[in-house]
């Protein structure tokens, strides 16, 4: 078990996060997931939360995350959908014609979301699921 230590605090935080597009809209292709691994990372350095692992397919995507106790885990989420939002569709025009075709109101993700904890053995076990999820991406 891998633990992070503070000035008061010793903990041991990781989760599985699970986003999915509006409607399962079928947008995300594989230059998409790449860039979102990026962005996923910068944001989370934001919040000194370690991206461990993240891939996805065309309708949804997995993140693993190792967290301090003083992040909550709703504003991350707000957080990570936002800045993805917002920079997928500048950087990749095609996202936002996609849903402004589908009357989504240019809403790129599912307002829900999942986030289970993990802890101990079953980490290595998601790690390979999320490493598997629509063949590897770099």
């Amino acid at each position: 078990m891998e633990i992070r230590t503070g000035r008061q605090i010793v903990s041991s935080l990781h989760a599985h996060l699970v986003f999915t597009t509006k409607r399962r809209g079928k947008v995300l292709a594989p230059a998409h997931l790449k860039r979102l691994g990026a962005i996923f990372d910068g944001v989370c350095a934001d919040f000194e939360v370690e991206l461990r692992e993240f891939n996805g397919e065309a309708d949804h995507v997995n993140l693993l995350v190792f967290y301090p106790p003083k992040v909550r885990l709703s504003e991350l989420v707000n957080s990570l959908k936002g800045v993805l939002s917002r920079l997928l569709k500048k950087e990749f025009p095609e996202i936002a014609s996609f849903w402004s075709v589908r009357k989504s109101r240019g809403v790129l993700w599912s307002p829900s979301y999942f986030a289970g904890s993990v802890s101990g053995a079953p980490i290595s076990i998601l790690k390979h699921y999320i490493e598997n999820q629509g063949g590897r991406r770099g």
